[in-house]
């Protein structure tokens, strides 16, 4: 670790390997262990680690993987976005060097992009890319107001926690640090992915919007979705009853009977993608 580390909290969650008897052996006095009776999961090892953190008195806090994807000397990157730029939250993006990218497995690029797409609906951070990138920094203070006990504890953590800051209008940076990719095995797996967090990120949503554009300051956003999705919706299940009953009956279907299905998906979709421009614009910058 750089020099300019004040404190370096290391967490063992139930590891397999010999890591708490490595780490707490070091000479070096910033070093900090952690370990924990049971396996608490990736966000679960991340929220004790930050508790630590902030109890220690940190006021930028870094988090970086044992797995040594995550170059120490890249940790300027994510410190500079968050003390001369000004930012709350610092993340890394593997996308933005193309090398980077070439030496990814193209699985992961699969799921990240799909991954993607549905972070930036779900957080409305719609600038960001790789959402799953946990080389990240964080103002103790934008920490400090988020509950930790409400974000997830197992991989969708980040995605969580992402959501949390866009409720509170924090500024979220995407910086261009390269992973290392060597012979480590990912736990996380696509068909994991692809099960579980289109679920939770639906989920994410709901709550961001009702949170944010209901509770706090009713929005347009929330007036455009409310009145948009159920007359989407309705225009899409007549469609389909129309569809199906010219497919029993062989009978052709009146063109008003398409017209009464057409308009609501039209205007269903027009008012829904108005919210998501609304929400772009919502973005913090």
């Amino acid at each position: 670790m750089p020099e300019l580390v004040d404190r370096i909290v290391i967490v063992d969650d139930c590891s397999s390997d010999d890591t708490f008897g490595v780490a707490s052996s070091s000479k070096d006095p910033r070093v900090v262990v952690i370990k924990t009776a049971r396996n608490c999961g990736v966000g679960g090892a991340m929220k004790l680690g930050y508790r630590e953190a902030l109890e220690l008195g940190g006021q930028v806090l870094v988090k970086m993987d044992g797995d040594g994807q995550m170059a120490p000397e890249q940790l300027t990157l994510l410190l500079d976005a968050i003390i001369e730029r000004g930012y709350d939250y610092a993340k890394g993006n593997r996308f933005l060097h193309t090398a980077a990218i070439n030496q990814m497995p193209a699985i992961r690029i699969f799921g990240n992009i799909v991954l993607t797409f549905l972070t930036k609906a779900a957080s409305g951070y719609w600038h960001i890319f790789d959402p799953q990138n946990g080389y990240t920094a964080i103002r103790a203070q934008a920490l400090r107001s988020i509950s930790l006990e409400t974000i997830d504890e197992h991989f969708f953590f980040e995605n969580d926690l992402l959501v949390r800051l866009n409720i509170q209008n924090y500024r979220v940076a995407d910086i261009a640090i390269p992973a290392r990719y060597g012979q480590e095995v990912s736990d996380l797996r696509v068909s994991k992915i692809l099960f579980t967090f289109p679920a939770l990120l639906f989920g994410r949503f709901a709550y961001r919007i009702v949170q944010k554009y209901i509770l706090r300051n009713f929005s347009p956003v929330a007036l455009f979705l409310l009145l948009g999705l159920p007359i989407f919706l309705c225009g899409v299940l007549f469609g389909l009853y129309l569809w199906a009953r010219a497919m029993i009956t062989g009978e052709a279907t009146p063109t008003g009977s398409i017209m009464l299905a057409l308009v609501p998906i039209v205007l269903g979709f027009q008012l829904l993608l108005q919210a998501i421009v609304l929400d772009i614009q919502e973005t913090p910058r």
